[in-house]
């Protein structure tokens, strides 16, 4: 039997199982073992467990022993100086002008070696940058390309929920992510909402897939023509929370079926008009009552005397008013013209015309016109 320990090297990094061997290890040890790259410090995440040595592949590294304090200290001290390494590496990239883009610098646990992580759109020629790396920190130095993903895994940040992006905390594997599965989902292909900080689509889209995958078999797709009852039905939208569809029959209607519907393939009952509709926990709220006036306050007494003279001038004046009003009623009948049908017709007035004394002549019986003679010219005419 050999005892099998899974270890891990970063936070939401993978997890590689190393051979225990009899070290007695529980989670969250720290240990120093044996990798390709050389020696590292890394986390325990699992207890030993035994397992049968057909099981396992060939190559199985060991752990070499618990981490001391010195291995910390020293594994801090390297820590510290990969700013340092992170600095004059940017520097070199900008004298040499190489298109690439740096990430991170990475110390191993004895520092025999430096790791560059850096992301670039194709190949790089980076012979003469390992070179001064070299020269400088006196120790190997290895260049390491890496994507998108990789590098949001890296750097950390929030995502569009607000919370700490999901590679970063327990996402240890990338899983394939296709517009398929937001369409499935329902959610609008608008790439500022389905991208996440590193431009890919978000691996969240992935968590849910299986279950929208697996209501929306029990249902028909949209636009399918089912027959319920007598009639035929299609289709129109799905609500795989609830289990039901919306459908639009022969006759226009529309209507909401469930699945236990499509299988009998029965309308639904109409619902019962002859019970009332259920009130109970509805208090219905009385209409506010109109504000009351305040009632006036009571006058002060007067005495009997001014109020007796107060009614005598007014009916004084009253009268006045009255016979001022007859009188000018009077005078405006007299003097109003009759009406237009009892007036008397107006005469004809012919005016009579004299006629001239010639005309006169010319008009009498037997006379001859005389023609007038003509006038002659002027000077100032002419």
């Amino acid at each position: 039997m050999i005892r099998i320990v899974a270890i891990k090297f970063r936070d939401a990094g993978k997890i590689y199982d190393f051979d225990a061997g009899q070290l007695e290890l529980k989670a969250a040890d720290k240990v120093v073992v044996e990798t390709e790259r050389g020696r590292a410090l890394g986390t325990v995440v699992l207890p030993p467990r035994e397992t049968l040595p057909e099981d396992q592949t060939e190559g199985l590294k060991k752990v070499l022993r618990q981490a001391t304090d010195e291995d910390l200290e020293m594994a801090a001290r390297y820590v510290a100086r990969e700013k340092e390494a992170m600095r004059f590496c940017q520097t070199r990239i900008e004298e040499r002008k190489l298109d690439m883009k740096l990430v991170q610098a990475e110390y191993l646990f004895d520092g025999s070696k430096i790791v560059f992580y850096f992301t670039a759109d194709g190949r790089i020629d980076f012979r003469d940058l390992v070179k001064d790396l070299a020269q400088y920190f006196h120790t190997r130095i290895e260049m390491r390309q890496i994507g998108v993903r990789d590098e949001a895994k890296l750097v950390g940040g929030l995502g569009v929920c607000g919370r700490e992006l999901c590679c970063c905390t327990f996402l240890r594997e990338f899983n394939p992510v296709s517009v398929k599965m937001a369409k499935e989902q329902g959610l609008a292909l608008n790439p500022s909402k389905i991208s996440g900080q590193c431009g890919r689509l978000l691996c969240c889209l992935g968590y849910e897939y299986e279950t929208y995958c697996h209501l929306k078999r029990c249902l028909p797709k949209v636009g399918k023509i089912i027959k319920v009852g007598e009639l035929e039905a299609m289709v129109l939208n799905q609500d795989i929370f609830n289990g039901k569809v919306k459908v639009k029959l022969e006759t226009g209607s529309e209507m909401v079926l469930s699945t236990q519907d499509i299988e009998r393939g029965e309308l639904p009952a109409p619902p019962d008009k002859g019970h009332p509709r259920e009130t109970a926990g509805v208090t219905r709220r009385s209409a506010p009552a109109p504000a009351q006036a305040p009632a006036p306050a009571p006058e002060a007494p007067k005495d009997e005397e001014k109020s007796a003279r107060k009614r005598s001038r007014g009916r004084s004046r009253n009268k006045r008013k009255s016979s001022g009003e007859a009188e000018a009623g009077e005078t405006k009948a007299a003097a109003a013209p009759a009406p237009r049908e009892n007036r008397p017709p107006a005469p004809e007035r012919r005016e009579q015309v004299k006629d001239s004394p010639a005309d006169q002549e010319s008009a009498a019986p037997g006379a001859e016109r005389k023609r007038r003679p003509r006038r002659r010219p002027r000077k100032k005419d002419q």
